[in-house]
């Protein structure tokens, strides 16, 4: 996924860290406000510091313990943690073999323009006062997060996933009020989106077309089309690579063809999508 040390989660830890760290860490370079982290790490890891993102993630192995707003609050495999921006915590390992974990950081200025699209008014930032939860809705949101490389519109999405979920979690579950969809406007970046499907698509050149601000076009597409605009033109590029593979191009030519980064990222996409690799859709159409 092109992981690199960056700024919320490895700087962080390079200006806290009591002693030598056991194990590892990487991030993304940041994409529209989003950072994705992950680690694994054992011993007493990161002293008192603070972010100044929001950040949401989930545990992936071992125990996690962490001072956060007066109490000590642990983190087992599945469980969320949401962290409001500019508060202090720590952490360590519960246990001797440590703890693993995917954490998303995002920028507030972006969170909160996500909000006002789903509220139709500006608003504070959702505080979630349960930092540790089982809440289904950020878990898949990180989940999806982490399966396939970071770009602009599926930044978006993924802010406006993280915006309802922490509204959802804020307000005990109650759904935030729908906008009005501009027919027209979402109509105009679909038939955009389908003349470029080979390649990546930048929120800026929806935003130009359409006259709507990134999230408030995230929110809308999903609402009229039921998926959101990074999703569909995934699935264009998608169709564009089983036409080619009927046409018994090469996989790697395949691939490039339709705008993917390269031959793996291709097959960890499509095989996301359809259950199948392009090799093993390719032997199963045409036979051994």
């Amino acid at each position: 996924m092109g992981f690199q040390k960056t700024r919320s989660g490895g700087a962080g830890l390079e200006r806290s860290c009591k002693r030598a760290v056991t194990g590892w860490l990487a991030s993304t370079t940041p994409v529209e406000g989003v950072e994705l982290f992950r680690a694994s790490l054992t011993g007493e890891v990161y002293s008192k510091h603070r972010h100044d993102t929001y950040a949401v993630g989930v545990t992936d192995r071992g125990v996690q313990v962490f001072d956060y707003r007066g109490a000590a609050r642990v983190r087992t495999r599945g469980q969320v943690v949401v962290l409001y921006p500019d508060e202090v915590h720590n952490g360590r390992a519960g246990t001797d073999e440590g703890f693993g974990y995917r954490i998303i950081y995002v920028e507030p200025v972006h969170l909160a323009e996500a909000l006002r699209a789903i509220r139709g008014r500006p608003g504070p930032l959702p505080f979630v006062s349960e930092a540790v939860s089982m809440n289904a809705r950020l878990r898949r949101a990180v989940d999806e997060a982490f399966r396939a490389p970071l770009e602009s519109l599926s930044a978006d999405s993924l802010i406006v996933e993280l915006a309802e979920g922490l509204l959802a979690a804020e307000d005990g579950g109650r759904p935030a009020t729908s906008p009005r969809v501009d027919v027209a406007a979402v109509e105009c970046a679909r038939e955009f989106l389908d003349a470029q499907r080979t390649r990546v698509v930048h929120s800026s050149e929806l935003e130009s077309i359409t006259g709507l601000t990134r999230y408030d076009l995230a929110r809308q597409f999903r609402t009229m089309l039921g998926t959101s605009p990074y999703r569909y033109l995934l699935m264009r590029r998608l169709g564009v690579a089983r036409e080619r593979i009927h046409a018994q191009r090469p996989l790697a030519d395949v691939a490039c063809e339709a705008g993917f980064a390269d031959q793996a990222h291709f097959t960890r996409v499509f095989k996301a999508a359809f259950g199948l690799t392009p090799g093993r859709y390719r032997a199963l159409r045409v036979g051994p």
